[in-house]
């Protein structure tokens, strides 16, 4: 090998590890003065219910910082304050362009979020097949937003596309077994007549998520519907020693008991149910600001945050 060879050799290897190991975004320039007024103006005619002035003055920033984090996100929200979905997908993928590594993954789930609404409002339209696109993209951006893997299986299904509804759902799964998607799961397997899969189905979510009890019950009701009443009344009985104020869990009971005949304790658990006066639906807690809802919602009411309600401890 020619001296020549080896240069153009070390080079190449040169060239591959700066590929490898990417330099980090330059960091953004300072405010001046004038910036810095024009953001907290914005800031504030936003916080006050003026959007108009608030986008004005956002716009101005722009203008001579094109990639100024501030104001692009003052843009978005006030895009997300409006429905105006398009815009916020721009407006994210400037924000992602602008943004370092460690604030990327938070970003990237307002990417999803983009996708999601706009897909959502095909489905609203009954235009399934131009839902796709946009939910396909929504998952490709964030694998764990579970509202863009719940609707990107709903439209494939509307469409006439069974086998790869219940193919998102599932892999969906592998990452995340969510009520919600372990419920579509379910309905999927039950029509198809494949009992042992339904229970599969959650013993392997339990495995993954041991300490949430949402699933625990899911897996006694699934007990209950197949009459494997032994086994459901197990299971019941073993989340029973965990959380013993689930009225879900005194009202399976109370069921499987009537069921074998055995009245007397049946009623009892039908009482205990009924005493504890709480819905049958599992609670959720959302992980940003601790609002409660009663069952799992794509988006907590009180702080209109996405994909952050989560199974309530007992």
């Amino acid at each position: 090998m020619t001296l020549l060879d080896s240069l153009r050799t070390l080079m190449s290897v040169g060239l591959g590890l700066r590929d490898l190991f990417p330099r980090p975004a330059p960091a953004p320039a300072q405010d001046d003065p004038l910036t810095l007024e024009l953001l907290r103006r914005a800031d504030e005619a936003r916080a006050g219910g003026r959007p108009q002035e608030a986008g004005t003055l956002y716009r101005q920033i722009l203008q001579t910082r094109r990639s100024h984090l501030g104001a692009l996100r003052g843009c978005r929200e006030l895009a997300v304050e409006a429905g105006e979905w398009r815009q916020v997908l721009d407006l994210q993928h400037r924000i992602l362009g602008a943004v370092g590594a460690t604030e990327r993954a938070r970003e990237t789930e307002w990417l999803a979020v983009a996708y999601y609404e706009l897909g959502r409002a095909e489905l609203a339209r009954g235009n399934a097949s131009a839902a796709l696109p946009h939910l396909k993209n929504a998952v490709r951006a964030d694998r764990r937003f579970l509202p863009g893997v719940l609707a990107l299986g709903d439209a494939h299904e509307m469409v006439g596309e069974h086998r790869d509804a219940v193919r998102a759902w599932e892999r969906a799964a592998e990452v995340q077994p969510a009520l919600p998607l372990l419920a579509r799961l379910e309905r999927a397997y039950r029509e198809e007549g494949r009992p042992t899969r339904m229970i599969a189905l959650y013993r392997t979510a339990i495995e993954r998520a041991p300490d949430d009890l949402s699933l625990a019950v899911a897996l006694g009701r699934v007990f209950f519907e197949l009459e494997m009443l032994d086994e459901a009344a197990d299971q019941f009985e073993k989340v029973e020693v965990q959380a013993p104020d689930l009225p879900a869990v005194h009202a399976f009971l109370g069921a499987v008991f009537e069921r074998r005949g055995e009245t007397r304790v049946a009623f009892a658990e039908y009482r205990r149910a009924l005493q504890l006066a709480r819905a049958f639906d599992w609670p959720h807690r959302c992980d940003a600001c601790g609002a409660t809802a009663a069952g799992w919602q794509d988006r907590c009411e009180h702080c209109r945050r996405f994909n952050t309600l989560r199974p309530a401890r007992p």
